[in-house]
């Protein structure tokens, strides 16, 4: 009797574990990222890294054939973590029509369902789009448009009744005076742009320092500036960069940006010392600079 006993609680003991590995197995399965949509996405995104050279004849036809793989993927149920979700909807926020932009809604609305942490601003943009779509006004303000080439950037009609900043803010989106100031910087002129037509990095510093800081007629925000010293170190010109990051803690030094962006530079013309004392006072600014943390450590 003991013995049957025995033997029955060997057979329940295994068969348990046998059930629990089938259920950890299971979990893996729902909790993997499906390889094919990130590599979608990835393919998505990089179709649209041109500027004005995308051939939008070309994309478009990608586009479509995009959508229909994603849609197969949704019938196969292979659609199943946060981001298979984000990263359908990213696709079908460049489906075009109505029909696409409503299935962006409802797969950021999963996508948001399964992780509260996703990023809510993607639904915000795929439900203004979705409004648009219908000649209806977009309620968060995440979409803008410009009629012609020459013409001024616009935030799309908009009805600014439907919901609050509060909730703006909470969905990663601008509040109205922000959305304001945006379009004012994004019509501003591009540092890079001047400095291609001939002006010197030390004339464009002239320009900066000169600028009315109120209502400047160039784009010398933080991120204004910052681009424009990535520009140049792209195009291996680091001392010039070198003039340009600085000049941006000199205007920004309660950044951590900037800070972090000289740092980098700094390194790259072989100043660690300069450059580690950089990132010291970028992490100072922002102890949860992980980037600056790393470097740090790296360069002991």
């Amino acid at each position: 009797m003991k013995k049957t006993l025995l033997i029955i609680l060997i057979f329940g003991f295994v068969s348990c574990k046998k059930n629990n590995e089938n259920s950890q197995t299971e979990l893996k399965e729902v909790i993997e990222d499906n390889a094919e949509l990130v590599e979608i996405y990835k393919n998505d995104q990089a179709d649209r890294q041109a500027g004005e050279n995308i051939e939008w004849s070309v994309v478009s036809k990608r586009d479509s054939l995009r959508e229909l793989r994603v849609y197969q993927l949704l019938d196969s149920n292979k659609v199943r973590t946060s981001k298979d979700y984000r990263n359908a909807a990213m696709v079908f926020q460049h489906g075009g029509d109505s029909t696409a932009y409503g299935m962006a809604v409802k797969m950021m609305r999963k996508s948001i369902e399964l992780d509260s942490t996703a990023d809510k601003w993607l639904l915000a943009a795929a439900i203004d789009r979705y409004l648009l779509s219908k000649d209806e006004p977009q309620i968060y303000g995440t979409q803008y448009h410009k009629y012609g080439k020459d013409e001024p950037w616009q935030i799309a009609k908009m009805d600014t009744t439907k919901i609050s900043d509060a909730e703006r803010i909470e969905y990663g989106v601008e509040t109205l005076a922000e959305q304001k100031e945006k379009v004012k910087r994004i019509n501003q002129k591009k540092l890079y742009d001047i400095y291609s037509q001939g002006k010197s990095v030390d004339q464009i510093v002239k320009i900066i320092k000169s600028e009315n800081k109120s209502d400047p007629k160039y784009d010398i925000s933080e991120n204004g500036i910052n681009g424009f010293g990535y520009n140049l170190m792209g195009e291996d010109k680091y001392e010039d960069a070198l003039k340009i990051f600085t000049l941006n803690t000199e205007l920004y030094p309660n950044a951590y940006n900037t800070w972090d962006s000289l740092g980098e530079c700094l390194l790259a013309l072989g100043k660690k010392e300069d450059g580690i004392n950089a990132y010291k006072k970028s992490l100072e600014l922002n102890p949860e600079n992980e980037n600056a943390e790393t470097v740090i450590a790296e360069n002991k």
